[in-house]
């Protein structure tokens, strides 16, 4: 008998190498085109671009098509939030700004049955629209449900042993932009978004957190993945396009140019 596939959370626990983009354009059709050439999951952003409900439903079920998981970062740690994207189907959340070990295990009751305060409704696309019982739904998503924490500000840098420590958080994400933001002004800034990554990646290590992170050149991949980190968001669909559309019309106004010289 062939074994059922690692679902996205067991694979991420497991510190598989996994590699997946922010969505920030509120269609189905980039989560198809991104499923189609192996990354392994993508990052609805509802925090900071133009997302509902409805449009997040239909990028979680594209996704679900196209077999690559769907990963929302969802505005705030409010349980609504977290209840919303979960019942829709989404394979996990990205929580912003955790700053303490609170707000940690907020989030984690937030997104489990077992243990936890999720609101219980069966008859969503989580809950195959009721064809599970009630044991085995709550069983499946508190086994599918992946909850991570992004640690973007100086004060979780300060809480960070306790955060990581919080008993159900899956793993957490570095988030660099906002760090430098808080520390913008600073003679120092850089190096201390380095020590910051630096002392959550150790943190994480030492009770077995997964740790994910956007890394701003192939050479910053490789320092992050010798420091521990195995989830890598590469970019957003916004940044692929720009890239391949500046280099493109590089590349053919470069041509033309050169043929009316010719």
């Amino acid at each position: 008998m062939t074994a059922e596939p690692l679902n996205f959370r067991e694979r991420f626990l497991a510190g598989d190498t996994l590699y997946g983009t922010f969505l920030k354009v509120p269609a189905t059709m980039p989560a198809e085109i991104l499923g189609s050439i192996g990354y392994d999951f993508v990052v609805i952003d509802e925090e900071h671009s133009p997302f509902n409900r409805e449009t997040t439903d239909r990028i979680v079920l594209a996704c679900k098509v196209s077999g690559i998981a769907a990963i929302v970062r969802v505005q705030s740690g409010d349980p609504a939030h977290i209840l919303s994207v979960l019942d829709c189907g989404a394979d996990g959340v990205l929580v912003p700004h955790v700053t303490d070990a609170d707000t940690a295990r907020a989030i984690v009751a937030a997104g489990r049955y077992r243990g936890g305060k999720r609101g219980f409704a069966p008859t969503t696309r989580a809950g195959d629209f009721g064809r599970k019982s009630q044991a085995e739904h709550m069983a499946d998503e508190d086994g599918r449900a992946t909850i991570i924490a992004m640690i973007e500000d100086p004060e979780a840098i300060d809480h960070i042993d306790d955060i990581v420590a919080v008993e159900g958080l899956d793993g957490v994400f570095i988030g660099r932009g906002d760090l430098g933001a808080a520390y913008a002004g600073d003679a120092d800034a850089a190096d201390k978004v380095r020590t910051a990554t630096e002392t959550v990646q150790k943190a994480a290590g030492k009770v077995g957190r997964t740790v994910a992170i956007l890394p701003s050149t192939p050479e910053d991949a490789a320092i992050q993945a010798q420091a521990g980190t195995t989830t890598f968001i590469l970019s957003s669909d916004q940044g692929f396009l720009r890239a391949a559309a500046m280099q493109t019309h590089g590349k053919m106004s470069e041509a033309v140019t050169q043929a009316k010289k010719g």
